[in-house]
């Protein structure tokens, strides 16, 4: 059946407009001042809202294990979460598989456990855990399978060294790939959990203090030193955190690199205070990068602000609170680290931004939407409303107030960061390729009705 959408203010990254919208089976057939209807059609009010392009998330870890511990929500309830927040798409980050696997293994094995559980649609990253001569081969044939983004790390288990890094930039660089990067300096966090460690200071703020910002900027200066003499080879920096971090990147772009910029909620909106609360509170916020200072806070709302970040993504990795505290009540370096965060990222970021004067609803469109679809090869089909594009639409109230709490929300994680914090603006109705998942708080979608999206940067 085709539906039309009526009544609401059409918003782009680039303009904002009345109008109405025409869905024709899972794509958008029409934008009008007015469309006429007949009795086939289904008619959807939007006064009041605004009509938005679905939330695009290119960074979560809905399913993510790690030895014996498991993330709380799984795909289906990530999923679910997600389109309740207003998100539409969002593409998952596996962790590293066994030793020795392709790098096949983890999109597969992934695309196999999501295939049954989406109610939204997905798209999967790779990810390095090693390089040789025959992850090198195999990376030409990844990309052309519709994974074109693969992620390196420069600390935990399976980084990278500084050759690494170079080989896998110059080999994705002719296949059209992008190399995400978590940038974080091994020595210097290794050296301070030791250093800690031996000293007994093995409380929340310590996980902050052992993984400084130094340790950020230091990793990001040499990735793009690397990226520069390999060719000015093009890098995504996931979950920027630090002021420093942005001011390496910022001198790269003045010599004509081009390195895209990914920041998260929590590092906008949250700062070291949170692991200083009482008890086992602050084991809550151990994720990593660590929250920062409120310096670097406002350095990175101003990179939001005057474009120095194109992303704005969630790292959503829902370790429960009750795991946190079995292992990492006397030890920090003992903590599962990441946070829940994909129902929030659009409520709590339009507060902030949005409603607060920071930025433009258009500027919010492209942050969460537009731009990471761009980057990560979805657009026009995601992050977009325009003709031909996938109808993965939002029905956005902006004058809905709600006081955030786990109690409330839909993910299965037993904690939310962002209790306590009064937002305003909400969803009211989340539509994925035409068909409606989330209407008025109610989950109407379906297991297994999520595509994969093949991406082509």
């Amino acid at each position: 059946m085709k539906k039309v959408i009526k009544n609401g203010v059409v918003v782009t990254a680039e303009e904002s407009f009345t109008a109405d919208l025409l869905v024709d089976n899972d794509k958008i057939a029409k934008i009008a001042p007015q469309i006429e209807v007949d009795g086939s059609t289904e008619v959807i009010d939007a006064a009041g809202c605004y009509v938005l392009p679905g939330g695009v998330d290119v960074h979560t870890h809905l399913n993510l294990a790690l030895g014996s511990r498991h993330v709380s929500d799984g795909f289906y309830h990530g999923m679910r979460a997600a389109a309740f927040g207003g998100t539409t798409t969002i593409v998952d980050h596996p962790e590293a598989g066994p030793a020795g696997c392709s790098l096949f293994h983890q999109p597969r094995f992934y695309q196999q456990q999501i295939e049954k559980e989406a109610v939204i649609d997905y798209g999967i990253h790779g990810v390095f855990q090693r390089v040789d001569a025959d992850i090198l081969r195999q990376i030409p044939e990844l990309i052309e399978s519709g994974i074109p983004s693969i992620k390196a790390y420069l600390t935990y288990d399976g980084m990278l060294e500084d050759g690494e890094v170079e080989q896998v930039l110059q080999a994705m660089e002719p296949a059209h790939g992008l190399t995400a990067f978590h940038a974080e300096d091994d020595e210097t966090i290794k050296r301070l959990r030791v250093k800690y460690g031996q000293e007994g200071k093995l409380s929340a703020i310590y996980h902050a203090k052992s993984r400084p910002d130094t340790a950020e900027a230091e990793a990001i200066r040499r990735i793009l030193e690397i990226a520069e003499r390999s060719g000015n080879i093009p890098v995504y920096i996931v979950h920027l955190s630090t002021a420093k971090g942005l001011e390496e990147i910022k001198k790269a772009r003045q010599k004509g690199q081009q390195v895209f910029a990914e920041t998260c909620p929590q590092y906008l909106l949250l700062n070291q205070s949170c692991y200083q609360q009482e008890g086992d509170e602050g084991l809550k916020y151990i994720m990593a990068p660590p929250l920062r200072t409120a310096a670097d806070q406002e350095t990175l709302w101003q990179g939001v602000i005057d474009g120095s970040i194109d992303v704005i993504a969630t790292d959503h990795c829902s370790f429960s609170f009750a795991d946190k505290v079995k292992y990492g009540k006397d030890d920090f370096r003992q903590c599962p680290g990441g946070c829940p965060g994909v129902e929030t990222r659009l409520p709590v970021i339009f507060s902030a931004a949005v409603d607060k004067g920071r930025i433009t609803i258009n500027q919010f469109v492209d942050l969460v939407a537009t731009n990471p679809a761009k980057i990560m090869g979805l657009y026009p089909r995601k992050g977009a409303l325009r003709v031909g594009a996938d109808a993965d639409l939002i029905l956005w109230n902006q004058n809905i107030e709600k006081t955030i709490s786990v109690e409330t929300l839909h993910q299965k994680c037993d904690y939310t960061p962002f209790a306590g914090m009064v937002t305003k603006g909400w969803p009211i109705l989340t539509m994925v390729r035409g068909q409606v998942v989330v209407k008025n708080g109610i989950f109407i979608g379906k297991k297994g009705s999520g595509q994969f999206i093949a991406r082509k940067l």
